[in-house]
């Protein structure tokens, strides 16, 4: 049976998973500083970008939580499920989860923002190749041999 209402639900359920990816970005960070990668600095930049992003969104989700009185309590976690208790002022309401599908559930919020951290590098390529563009519009073509 359910006690909370789909809008509290979702703000925990999106905590819970945030944190939880906010975890293994920091764990990929930590490898990625210790591992025999030729040039790290792009990938650390790509990774604390999304780790801003990530903290920046939690921070307000903490937020609303507080000012919901919306809490999350881990309760049993075995190799194939894991509890929660999720508490909205005096509802309570206790889900389990398997394994897999929290899984499944970071790595989505892992590609998301992997897909909306923003890339200067892309933006300084498509500046270029539209600056280039624009020098070379009325520039001469080379007829073809005949």
């Amino acid at each position: 049976m359910r006690y909370l209402n789909e809008k509290e639900l979702g703000i925990a359920t999106r905590f819970l998973f945030l944190s939880m990816a906010i975890t293994v970005m920091e764990k990929d960070l930590e490898h990625i500083q210790n591992g025999a990668f030729k040039i790290k600095e792009p990938y650390l930049d790509f990774i604390q970008r999304m780790l801003t992003s990530a903290k920046n969104e939690r921070r307000e989700l903490r937020k609303t939580m507080h000012n919901q009185q919306i809490k999350i309590t881990p309760l049993n976690h075995n190799e194939s499920f894991t509890s929660y208790l999720f508490i909205a002022g005096k509802r309570e309401e206790q889900r389990n989860y398997f394994n897999p599908a929290i899984r499944k559930h970071v790595q989505t919020i892992l590609k998301e923002f992997m897909s909306t951290t923003p890339v200067a590098e892309q933006t300084l390529v498509a500046e270029s190749v539209g600056a280039y563009q624009a020098n070379n519009e009325n520039a001469p073509c080379a007829a073809p041999d005949s």
